[in-house]
């Protein structure tokens, strides 16, 4: 429709991604918010520590979602690029959560999941 609800859905899917939320080992868990500010710090001090697909992928999607938002009417390429990026962390925390079952993941990954796909439809019937 506008290109004001393209980019507040383009927040949102930012916004949503940053609460997916990690588990593994006994006692370790963390949100991406948590994971993320650890690589940006990693990143700048022992690169090849954070240099993992995993881990740059959904941040390099994070930052074309946000140059989106400081365009005149969001690129839908970009948009789709953008959650290409972070749905690859978020599809397989839902899949782990799926399978664990952990009701913990399912309900961290379910948000961006249900917008990406509202985005998708949206964007390309345009």
């Amino acid at each position: 429709m506008t290109a004001r609800t393209d980019k507040l859905l383009n927040l949102a899917l930012v916004l949503t991604s940053l609460f997916g939320y990690l588990e593994w080992g006994t006692d370790q868990h963390m949100f991406l918010l948590q994971g993320e500010f650890e690589i940006l710090t990693k990143l700048w001090t022992d690169p090849a520590s954070a240099a993992h697909p995993f881990t740059l992928l959904p941040l390099l999607g994070q930052v074309l979602l946000l140059v989106t938002l400081f365009q005149r009417s969001p690129n839908r390429w970009l948009t789709f690029a953008g959650i290409a990026g972070i749905g690859l962390l978020m599809g397989m925390i839902l899949f782990i959560g799926l399978l664990g079952p952990s009701w913990k993941l399912l309900v961290s990954a379910l948000p961006f999941m249900a917008i990406a796909v509202w985005v998708v439809v949206r964007r390309w019937r345009r």
